[in-house]
């Protein structure tokens, strides 16, 4: 016997079709600030000439990486072969994606796991919605994007935030809850508040867990760029998909170079704001 189909799909479009009528206000509003924070971002970038840009991010690399003359030097070298590519405005606009998504999702995700890993029925609430973002393929997530938000570089935004939060959010709460019990016992017999026992012990104890969590989210930003071209966001990945749609090899490796260049230099960088010392 063949069971009743369930009217999932109703459900959905009728869920839809009433966000869009009595929220439509607020998705326009959000679509409007967020048009302006990547439009801002990336004339910001792209307003520097390359050469001096290129210049300043050696030395930040040179500078967070304590003076690893290799590396900076080769942090030049890759961007030099961006610009020498004439990719240099796509790449900065890819940079201006992952950075506001990034943003976004951290503004999301570390408030949620200090709450996560303080609460352990917050936590138990959280962690079925964590493994359905984790096992949704990241093509799903462009579906209510378009719906919500329709075409271009704001929908591939939402749709990154939601593909890069689970991460950080749950090495957020990993990293609070491994803090040793022991620092917690002093913290309380020196009658520290909840908040100071936060931001002096076990946040500068879990640092490097969240900066892991934080790199993951970024690293996932950046592999999103090329998938949320498909919903008409620009840059490198927009360039890797024409690339792919007229079988051009040398289009679509050149923009796959370059997303691979930004994503290092970022790596290194997250990896290396929080002191050796503090990482053992």
């Amino acid at each position: 016997m063949q069971l009743p189909k369930l009217p999932v799909g109703d459900a959905v479009e009728a869920l839809v079709g009433w966000i869009d009528q009595y929220l439509g206000w607020l998705l326009d509003g959000v679509s409007e600030g967020l048009g302006f924070l990547i439009d801002g971002l990336q004339d910001l970038l792209t307003l520097m000439p390359a050469p001096v840009l290129i210049l300043l991010v050696s030395v930040l690399v040179w500078f967070v990486t304590r003076r690893d003359i290799k590396l900076a030097g080769l942090t030049a070298l890759g961007l030099l072969l961006i610009w020498d590519l004439q990719l240099w405005d796509l790449a900065m606009l890819t940079l201006a994606l992952v950075l506001v998504s990034t943003g976004l999702a951290l503004a999301i995700s570390l408030p949620l796991g200090i709450a996560a890993a303080r609460s352990d029925p917050l936590n138990a609430a959280l962690r079925p919605f964590l493994d359905f973002m984790q096992t949704m393929p990241s093509f799903v997530y462009l579906i209510p994007a378009v719906i919500f938000f329709g075409i271009g570089n704001v929908p591939g935004i939402i749709a990154t935030v939601v593909f890069a939060i689970p991460p950080a959010l749950r090495l957020t709460n990993l990293g609070i809850r491994q803090v040793p019990t022991e620092l917690i016992e002093v913290a309380d017999a020196f009658g520290s508040t909840p908040r100071q026992k936060l931001l002096k012990v076990q946040l500068p104890v879990a640092l490097p867990t969240i900066m892991a969590g934080v790199n993951q989210c970024i690293m996932l930003a950046l592999s999103m760029t090329v998938i949320a071209s498909m919903i008409g966001a620009r840059g490198l990945g927009y360039q890797v998909l024409v690339g792919i749609q007229r079988v051009d090899i040398g289009m679509g490796f050149e923009a796959g170079l370059a997303i691979v260049i930004i994503a290092i230099i970022l790596d290194r960088i997250t990896q290396n704001l929080v002191p050796q010392h503090e990482s053992r």
